[in-house]
């Protein structure tokens, strides 16, 4: 039976038979660029099997995801940048680096030490990196001594939020309870409730059933004062997930699921009479999702 080692470099020399001369037309074809979309939707498919709690699933899609990294190795070990070789031992160099309470004499006792020695690790390799000329100015003009230096701006808004209060909470900058995180929420909520208020008054009585149909254009300050209100209440409860340690993104990707299951049934059943739901009053719709929620807790 082959080993682990055995198995990877024959995952590696496929790659680079894929792309070398008489390989794969599209695989040769492909650059950093244009692989970059598969690599976030093969994150994202990861991530569904997981919830999923498919391991069959997980076992394929993990390998996807293994792939993007042997593809970016190969493409930049023909342009002689780096090599798979120098991604592991980078990668193997940062986790025993980063793990001084199991490499070396540093104590940990609890995950919270951990994190606050991973984060101060970081940081001090970030400055090393920057004083060796090895660091790239952020484009968002980060002060490289900032503790939240690094937190991409081009990840999902929920999760970028998510590390940012976290690098926050690591140097005291927190809600000091749950409480005082809910009583936030309501003060959040009361501010975009004022900002609502002014806006203008529905044109008319009835609109398309859409959110929103009916209102007037609204000018820009106003909109721009909603966007940050409507803003600070998303961090805020990104905030609570964080306090009860959950991941904001996984959170709200399990509701829209739900909503899509429902939502569905409701169409199932207004399909039975030939039906769609625009042909439906408003107290229909709400007494078919009320049962659809009984059915789902039904069944389990």
């Amino acid at each position: 039976m082959s080993s682990t080692g055995e198995r990877f470099q024959r995952a590696v020399s496929i790659m680079a038979r894929l792309r070398g001369p008489g390989g794969c037309p599209w695989d040769r074809e492909q650059t950093f660029d244009s692989i970059k979309p598969y690599t976030l939707e093969e994150t994202y498919e990861v991530l569904e099997a997981i919830d999923n709690r498919d391991w069959q699933e997980l076992t394929s899609e993990l390998g996807d995801l293994l792939l993007q990294v042997l593809f970016y190795a190969e493409m930049a070990q023909e342009e002689a940048k780096f090599s798979i070789d120098d991604v592991l031992e980078r990668l193997c160099n940062k986790l025993v680096d980063r793990h001084p309470h199991v490499f070396g004499d540093v104590q940990a006792e609890t995950s919270s030490d951990v994190l606050r020695n991973w984060e101060a690790l970081k940081a001090e390799e970030k400055k090393k990196r920057m004083q060796q000329g090895g660091g790239k100015t952020p484009k968002t003009q980060d002060s490289p001594d900032s503790v939240l230096a690094g937190v991409s701006s081009a990840i999902p808004a929920l999760l970028e939020a998510h590390k940012l209060s976290s690098r926050a909470a690591h140097v005291g900058f927190d809600w000091p309870n749950l409480q005082g995180l809910f009583e936030k929420l309501n003060e959040e909520i009361q501010e975009l409730q004022q900002e609502v208020d002014q806006l203008p008054a529905p044109t008319s009585a009835a609109g398309s059933g859409i959110a929103g149909s009916g209102h007037p254009a609204i000018d820009s300050a106003l909109r721009e004062r909603l966007e940050a209100e409507v803003g600070d209440l998303f961090f805020v409860l990104v905030n609570i997930a964080r306090y009860l340690a959950l991941d904001p993104e996984s959170a709200l990707r399990k509701t829209n699921r739900k909503f899509k299951r429902r939502f569905q049934w409701m169409e199932e059943q207004l399909s039975a009479t030939e039906r769609k739901p625009k042909d439906a009053s408003i107290d229909e719709l709400e007494s078919l999702w009320q049962q659809a929620k009984r059915q789902e807790r039904a069944s389990g």
